[in-house]
């Protein structure tokens, strides 16, 4: 229906005034109850969401985008949020900041009580369990310019910024062939994320080209803490024949298994190589200082919210696809 639902289509589609919307909605005692039952299943039928920003409406424009991320306490996220306020304050955009906890419920919650129509455009990074995506297909169909950054959804056609999660993956285990580690496990993220499989596959790809072995007990999915990558390193040593290294999806699980290693007397680097994917400047101050694929963080927040002005900018903007590169950053937790 255009833009956003307002409360004249809910009114037209009823054959009823405009005046009588508004009073039904603000449940006045002049409307009947049959009137008001009748108003409100329409507006859930259309979608309808209150306009918080009359002015905003008037103008067609509100100057307000939304940013749904998972987390906002570690260093990737708060790094690309910065890189998203740089832009979107170049161009006098108001940013409204939702944190899901990486919750699915979270997620849902939070897009249900969005103010569509005082919003120009939204960014969204996904939750780490979740592969339900017709919510966000519905806001698309109804106006609202969207793009999503890191943990990208590959259904949805709209323009999405990411990092190269393939090829940072396979130089990372690459790296760590060239140093002579031979039996190499991956701590992998949640399954149904779109960048764990493509880490995965870079990991695959990577030993299978140097005919290394590609062992289904060596890859263990999970979350993305530091007890996670605790737990993970743990099922590993209890195998009868446990890896000499390990990639881990990010740098906060590969702290994870640092922690772990040391706890069994095991010299990291010397004994089993470790490396992660972030960058996280705890990194550089872990003993052993870790290993790791830099993300460009910064550039995936600036390059997200500059897509997403587009897409506010012409409605008829073609979607892009970026896919950013990363870097490999040598330290002595992969120094045999």
């Amino acid at each position: 229906m255009g833009r956003f639902v307002t409360i004249k289509d809910i009114a037209k589609k009823l054959n009823i005034s405009v005046s009588t919307v508004s009073r039904a909605m603000r449940d006045k005692y002049d409307v009947n109850q049959e009137t008001r039952e009748k108003v409100l299943a329409m507006a859930s039928e259309l979608n309808y969401r209150p306009n918080f920003n009359a002015t905003g409406l008037v103008n067609q424009s509100t100057h307000n985008i939304a940013v749904i991320l998972p987390f906002v306490t570690n260093y990737y996220f708060s790094t690309v949020i910065t890189g998203i306020q740089e832009m979107a304050y170049q161009r006098n955009y108001n940013i409204i900041l939702h944190i899901t906890n990486d919750s699915p419920e979270r997620k849902l919650s939070v897009i249900n009580n969005l103010p569509v129509s005082s919003l120009d455009g939204l960014l969204i990074s996904i939750s780490s369990d979740s592969n339900a995506y017709k919510h966000f297909q519905q806001l698309i169909d109804s106006g609202l310019p969207i793009v999503f950054f890191d943990r990208v959804p590959d259904t949805i056609r709209t323009s999405k910024v990411m990092q190269d999660d393939y090829n940072g993956a396979f130089e990372a285990v690459e790296h760590l062939i060239a140093q002579g580690y031979k039996k190499i496990a991956h701590i992998a993220g949640p399954e149904v994320l779109d960048f764990t499989q493509k880490r995965k596959q870079g990991f695959i790809d990577a030993l299978k080209k140097y005919k290394l072995p590609v062992k289904k007990k060596w890859i263990v999915h999970s979350g993305f803490s530091q007890e996670d990558g605790q737990a993970d390193v743990m099922k590993l040593l209890q195998q009868k024949d446990p890896p000499d290294a390990i990639f881990a999806v990010n740098d906060r699980k590969a702290i994870g298994a640092i922690v772990t290693l040391k706890e069994k007397g095991i010299v990291v680097g010397k004994q089993v190589g470790v490396i992660g994917f972030t960058n996280d400047p705890v990194s550089a101050i872990v003993t052993p200082t870790l290993s790791t694929i830099a993300e460009p963080a910064f550039e995936i927040g600036k390059k997200s919210a500059e897509l997403l002005l587009k897409h506010i900018g012409k409605r008829n903007f073609i979607p892009e696809d970026v896919i950013l590169p990363g870097k490999l950053i040598v330290r002595e937790s992969t120094q045999r």
